[in-house]
């Protein structure tokens, strides 16, 4: 015959009663338990065998049981029973405590073992983009992605060989060897631009060196004009220039140009230039390597 009813409790263990015996003295009356008791009615006191009432016969506080009136003298003529509910204790079994039988906040950083940090493998290396920290968002935990606070995607770049610039004709320089660029986002192959495709505020520079403009003034007569340009998506959004007198004595000029610049996933910067001759139409040579030339640019972190 099948079983009828509720089914056993196989997962918990059933709990032993607890108790304990006193000598009565005849002018003793407070006796210290094992365990504390939630009320008067989880015990059943017993003198001389005669269970007492736990209306008025005794009282609790903590360990300590108080008679109304001295139990007479006695070897072990007092004994205490606890009820099992309140001196029960289950132990779960392993990995069984779910997340839900957990209170929230109930972890403090008392249970966190002291290795939580030092017993991590390190991480050795600038993080990924992706890499994720945990903060507190005004008491709520979040998470956050470390390229909030890193200064990249980052790049600088450099000519490989001199650029020849016409006179008078807004030039976008090929900047073909980089420096370094931290996510692969400037193109040095084909259109010489940094497409960051991360939005935010970013530090974008460029230095210009010509060389000595081609004239054939040997005095200080021949003006020129000589432009670094910052353009973004084909705009410009800076434009810096020196204008000088040239002549042979003269190796190097340059110009230089920065600007903070807000992009947002596909917006693209460039570097462009701009020479003026006023008395010829003479091109001029732009130098390459980063002693005199260079076009690079950075995120700009907490903006």
């Amino acid at each position: 015959m099948g079983y009828l009813g509720t089914p056993i409790d196989t997962t918990n263990q059933f709990q032993s009663l607890q108790g304990k015996r006193f000598n009565g003295d005849g002018s003793t009356t407070a006796f210290t338990l094992d365990v504390a008791p939630s009320s008067v009615f989880d015990i059943e006191v017993f003198v001389e065998n005669v269970r007492q009432d736990p209306n008025s016969a005794y009282a609790l506080s903590g360990t300590t049981m108080t008679f109304t009136s001295a139990p007479a003298s006695g070897t072990n003529n007092i004994y205490v029973v606890h009820q099992a509910k309140a001196v029960g204790t289950i132990n779960p079994s392993n990995d069984s405590v779910t997340a839900s039988a957990i209170a929230d906040g109930a972890v403090e950083s008392e249970h966190l073992n002291t290795n939580i940090i030092s017993g991590q493998t390190a991480l050795a290396a600038i993080p990924a983009t992706t890499d994720e920290f945990l903060i507190s968002d005004a008491g709520t935990i979040k998470k956050i992605d470390a390229q909030f606070f890193q200064s990249t995607p980052a790049f600088q770049a450099s000519l490989s060989s001199d650029q020849s610039i016409a006179n008078s004709t807004a030039t976008k320089l090929a900047f073909a060897t980089e420096d370094f660029d931290s996510d692969g986002k400037y193109d040095h192959g084909t259109n010489y631009r940094f497409t960051p495709t991360i939005a935010g505020k970013y530090f974008i520079y460029v230095r210009v060196g010509y060389q000595e403009h081609n004239t054939s003034a040997g005095s200080l007569t021949d003006q020129a004009g000589f432009y670094a340009r910052i353009y973004k998506n084909g705009s410009a959004v800076a434009d810096v220039g020196n204008h000088v007198a040239v002549s042979s004595l003269q190796s190097v000029i340059s110009a230089n140009a920065t600007a903070i610049v807000d992009l947002d996933a596909d917006d693209y910067v460039e570097a462009y230039t701009l020479q003026q001759n006023n008395t010829s139409d003479n091109a001029a040579n732009v130098k390459s390597g980063t002693t005199y030339t260079e076009f690079g640019g950075f995120k700009l972190v907490g903006i």
